[in-house]
């Protein structure tokens, strides 16, 4: 991917995670084409945001081990992950209620 590409991409992920904004109203709004499935990975090939053309997406954000941290989609479902220094999870909690320590 182009650097210039990859920055545009980076400024649109930053306002989709302060608003919350489907990613394909976001490119719509600045006039770039794209076509579905939207799919945006990370330097490693995770999936950081998934969009298809029946209105669902999802988006997750991982550590720098690449260890997955936060998930959402457009559900309304949520879940948080928290891991320590040796990648063990250390943490669960979901917007289903479900909460676990270790």
């Amino acid at each position: 991917m182009k650097p210039l590409m990859f920055s545009i991409l980076i400024k649109i992920l930053d306002i989709l995670t302060r608003t919350m904004k489907k990613l394909s109203e976001t490119y719509k709004e600045l006039g770039i084409a794209f076509t579905f499935p939207i799919e945006i990975r990370d330097a490693n090939g995770e999936l950081t945001y998934f969009e298809n053309s029946n209105n669902f997406w999802e988006r997750c954000e991982r550590d720098a081990n690449g260890n997955l941290t936060y998930f959402e989609n457009s559900d309304s479902y949520w879940s948080k992950w928290e891991h320590d220094a040796n990648d063990n999870q250390t943490y669960f909690e979901d917007s289903d209620g479900t909460r676990c320590q270790w």
